[in-house]
């Protein structure tokens, strides 16, 4: 059953996965907030869909995140569904991988998920309800070559979602992760056209790169993640909590 009019908080919810999530809540009949650090992008995602609310805010400074909670909690109530879904990547070898990129992979895949729990859970324990959905990834359960600080990162994201759910089991509050593997968002189409034009290769062989990797031999599409969070947020799964639920085709088991 989805929580009727009950507010969720989606971080990078202006495009790509985080979209599809604020799309699935918002058709759901929850109040949703999309936030993010850009501003057009966020109102142009809004404007797509029905009521849905923006919020400009960077969730590695835990100041700014506090008073972005605060500010939307004021319009639609406090925060019930938490999805930690802001991230980021980027690629080089561990040792071209420099100090202050480690710094920026654990600031905002980590501890931008753990300044927005914060932020929330005070509100979500006074309830008695709530959800946490952290988006990890398949890097958060197995290694992957040229990406050894963002694998760290969401390594961490998926035993932070363990530890605090064991933390919050008797609370009404639980804490999931959804770990998708590569997925079909803007990310991966212009990684696919810079593959292609850096090799000589064509869109398809580039593509191939990423599909590769799943059994089902594709990409896995936003729509499949926001199902799996939806879900996870109803009521018919307060029993989940502490998982790491792999959306990857197989490739994760």
């Amino acid at each position: 059953m989805a929580r009727i009019g009950k507010h969720a908080l989606v971080t990078g919810g202006g495009s790509g996965i985080g979209l599809a999530i604020a799309k699935a809540l918002a058709d759901g009949q929850w109040q949703v907030t999309i936030a993010g650090r850009n501003k057009e992008k966020l109102q142009t995602a809004a404007d797509a869909m029905n009521g849905v609310r923006t919020q400009v805010v960077d969730v590695t400074d835990a100041e700014a995140v506090h008073a972005a909670v605060l500010a939307a909690a004021t319009a639609f109530g406090p925060v019930q569904l938490l999805v930690n879904n802001a991230g980021g990547v980027t690629s080089a070898s561990f040792e071209k991988t420099s100090l202050a990129a480690w710094r920026q992979a654990l600031d905002l895949n980590l501890m931008g998920a753990v300044h927005c729990t914060r932020a929330v859970l005070g509100d979500m324990k006074a309830s008695g309800w709530g959800r946490i959905v952290n988006v990890a990834s398949t890097a958060g359960l197995v290694g992957y070559r040229y990406v050894s600080a963002y694998v760290a990162a969401k390594h961490a994201v998926v035993g932070l979602t363990k530890a605090l759910a064991l933390e919050l089991a008797k609370s009404g509050i639980t804490v999931n992760a959804v770990c998708p593997g590569y997925t079909d968002t803007e990310v991966i189409a212009s990684a696919v056209t810079t593959i292609a034009k850096s090799s000589n290769r064509s869109a398809e062989e580039a593509l191939a790169t990423f599909t590769a990797t799943n059994p089902q031999g594709r990409l896995v599409r936003p729509e499949e993640i926001a199902t799996a969070v939806l879900w996870l947020a109803s009521d018919e799964a307060a029993a989940v909590t502490g998982i790491a639920l792999p959306i990857a085709g197989g490739e994760v088991a």
